[in-house]
């Protein structure tokens, strides 16, 4: 016996140690979302649908490849290029801090063309008149530094249609000083082939102006004073520094095959990523002294031994993170506490077993081997359900909620483990000891005899009554109950240096011709969230460096969701929520009866219905992390339900032979599981709350929508799906 444990200790040592080594330093193991660090995501859609179907996948492979080369030359650290289905890309930058020129580098088409300036007046007369001359095109070249209005100054020209030559020749570019020594100017050179080609254009077109044209705007367009032979040119066009430099570098780079779209973008300064790195921590860290505090109190021995088995999931965790190499997000962090919380529940059902055991008289060792063997099944089907609803949040969600899947996956593995494992092995390496013979715990519940089951029908008015309530505010609100993760637009959220007021931002934004965005306070005095149904930004940004020159301001995150992705993330949260009910109903079928499967997924829908409506009726919007938290929701109640059911099915086989009345039987279980049912919501609702509170704004819609779960959860385990069972029951006898 002791030589058999010796080697269980060796095992959880190095299990725990391993974990410990593979995520130490965290700073240098754990890779960070980039809502902790900082940077953008982007999915870009590449146009093929104008190119025959056997060119479209090749067309989309050329854009990820040109794109790579600009993003490697632009030096982000450890970009992420990958493709998504057929037509699209998701580009994930760690640490950008520049938006608008990483956009212009990705967006920008880099086709070159040059083209002869027609000198014939006539023709251009006939241009300006409306009527180009066949083979031509007009086309301006305007003055991008001049003082004023610089689109007045514009200089109309002529040009062949057809390009002397193209990009496709291009074989190096480089940013300089320009020969007057005003603006830089980029210089490019040609291959073999287009070094010849560019010698004999230059040659015999001596005294006529060449237009060099980028993705369909003239640059410039100098006159050709002499044969160039070398294959080099340059472009001029009054550029700054930073805009020569990355004009050369998407020459290098290639042109894009074919145009794209921003669909999605989330963009996250690193000013934000700190913030949310420091109240996550601090999150974590009020909820674990929390919960550890609690369980030391109440259980006393075995609380010490539940707080062991705690610090050890949490190392599994962030061992397992590290060793899979996966990304910790904002609601990653979100289900590391949450699992915190409910890693609770499974000791807390064993040690609420042994307790009933050793009240029945049962000798120490006895008691905690049938506490184990009781509490095992319900331990599975509980937390087995729950990875259910995670799983298929990894298998539909995108971005961040699957960092949370992946996070709240490895914490229910990580909990089983340390809850039957770990501190069985406490235990039963402390029984060897026969002094100890006795479990002190508190108890703040004794044994209760409620008749739950008496009023149920009012609890069925009333959960009906906040449904409709629920419901009719959401169908009045329509697609205002939507954030823009389903419904499209842009959000921006600003910081400024001082204390601002809505309506002087409102009036700036109206002024700037941006009539249609709404405004709205969100966390300090100093930010502000702006929403649009456009890209608007860069005219926000304007409008308010023109307007408030004494009042410093920082993007802080900017998000911009396409209408079709909208669309897509609407399907995905539907099919989501569907998939996680349909494997429920299988699984719970299969582990008990049918009936016990209704009630549940009743209970299902029952809890998500009130806490929508509930979330509609604070004014909250619904997005990606609010889904997550309700499919959470799910999980947690059929959790809680799973519980009652266990209890159940257990004492209906118990009192099969005395033929006890059913609806004695399931009011029993209520009650056996009660003191469980208490302590798990209150544990889970302690780690929620410090979410909510020190989580910052970011993600506290996010924690209200959990709290709203384990309350309502709570409720509908007793209050809906176990009433259900004995309605059922005395339905079918009849």
């Amino acid at each position: 016996m002791r030589k058999k444990l010796k080697w269980k200790f060796i095992l959880v040592i190095v299990i725990i140690a391993t974990c410990l080594w593979l995520f130490y330093p965290p700073s240098e193991k754990i890779n960070l979302g980039l809502d902790l660090q900082g940077g953008m995501h982007l999915v870009i859609r590449a146009d093929v649908d104008k190119l025959p179907d056997n060119a479209k996948a090749d067309a989309t492979n050329r854009v990820i490849e040109t794109l790579r080369n600009r993003i490697d030359q632009f030096g982000v650290s450890e970009p992420l290029i990958q493709k998504q289905g057929r037509d699209r890309i998701v580009i994930q930058l760690p640490g950008i801090t520049d938006r608008d020129r990483a956009l212009q580098i990705i967006k920008q088409t880099a086709h070159l063309e040059l083209k002869l300036v027609e000198d014939d007046e006539k023709k251009l007369r006939a241009a300006k008149a409306g009527k180009v001359p066949a083979g031509y095109e007009l086309k301006y070249l305007i003055p991008t530094r001049e003082g004023g209005d610089a689109a007045k100054n514009k200089e109309p020209l002529l040009l062949h249609k057809e390009a002397s030559l193209t990009g496709d020749s291009l074989v190096d570019a480089r940013a300089q000083q320009g020969s007057m020594g005003f603006y830089p100017e980029v210089v490019f050179s040609l291959n073999t082939k287009g070094g010849r080609r560019f010698a004999r254009l230059t040659k015999n077109n001596i005294g006529k102006r060449l237009a060099i044209v980028l993705d369909g705007k003239v640059k410039s367009a100098p006159v050709i004073k002499s044969e160039i032979p070398s294959g080099k040119g340059q472009i001029e066009g009054q550029f700054s520094w930073d805009e020569a430099t990355d004009l050369a570098l998407v020459l290098r780079a290639g042109a894009l095959p074919v145009p794209i779209q921003i669909e999605e973008e989330r963009t996250v300064g690193p000013t934000l990523g700190r913030d949310s790195i420091e109240r996550g921590i601090k999150a974590v860290l009020f909820g674990g002294i929390l919960v550890i505090v609690f369980m030391a109190i109440y259980y006393l021995i075995a609380g010490l031994i539940a707080d062991f088995a705690l610090c050890s999931n949490i190392v599994i965790i962030l061992g397992a993170l590290a060793y899979f190499k996966a990304t910790l997000t904002l609601p990653g962090i979100a289900g590391l506490i949450l699992t915190i919380g409910m890693a609770v529940d499974a000791n807390v059902l064993i040690f609420e077993r042994i307790r009933e055991e050793f009240r029945r008289g049962k000798p120490l060792r006895l008691a905690v081997a049938t506490g184990y063997n009781k509490a095992f099944s319900t331990i599975m089907d509980a937390n087995l359900t729950t990875l259910i609803t995670a799983l298929i949040l990894f298998k539909v969600g995108t971005g961040p909620i699957k960092g949370f899947a992946i996070t709240l996956s490895i914490g229910i593995l990580a909990s089983m483990f340390t809850a039957l494992v770990v501190t069985r092995l406490i235990f039963d390496s402390l029984l060897l000891n026969k002094r100890f013979n006795k479990l002190h715990f508190l108890q703040f519940f004794t044994q209760t005899n409620i008749d739950f089951l008496k009023r149920r029908h009012i609890a069925y008015f009333l959960s009906v009554a906040i449904i409709i309530a629920g419901m009719i505010s959401f169908v009045a609100k329509g697609s205002s109950n939507f954030g823009i993760d389903f419904m499209g637009g842009t959000l921006e959220q600003i910081r400024f240096e001082k204390p601002i007021k809505l309506d002087e931002i409102r009036s700036i934004v109206n002024g700037a011709g941006i009539e249609s965005a709404q405004l709205q306070g969100f966390g300090e005095d100093n930010e502000i969230l702006i929403k649009t149904d456009t890209d608007t930004s860069k005219g926000i940004k304007e409008a308010l460096e023109k307007n408030l020159k004494d009042n410093k301001f920082e993007i802080l995150r900017m998000e911009h969701v396409g209408p079709t992705v909208g669309r897509e993330l609407r399907k995905k949260a539907l099919l989501a929520v569907a998939l996680a009910l349909i494997g429920m109903l299988i699984y719970i079928s299969l582990r008990f009866e049918f009936i016990f499967a209704v009630g549940a997924i009743v209970a299902l829908f029952h809890d998500a219905l009130i806490t929508v409506g509930i979330l509609s009726i604070c004014g909250m919007q619904i997005s990606l992390p609010v889904i997550a938290a309700i499919l959470t929701i799910v999980g947690y109640s059929i959790n809680d339900t799973i519980v009652v059911f266990d209890r159940i099915r257990e004492d209906t086989k118990l009192w099969q032979a005395s033929k006890k009345d059913f609806k004695k039987i399931v009011n029993g279980a209520i009650n056996e599981t009660l003191s469980r049912t208490i302590l798990t919501s209150s544990t889970t609702l302690m780690v929620v709350a410090t979410l909510f509170i020190f989580g910052g704004a970011a993600i506290r819609d996010f924690a209200f929508t959990l709290m709203i779960g384990v309350v309502i959860g709570t409720y509908s385990s007793v209050y809906v799906a176990s009433p259900i069972l004995v309605d059922w029951h005395y339905k079918t006898r009849q």
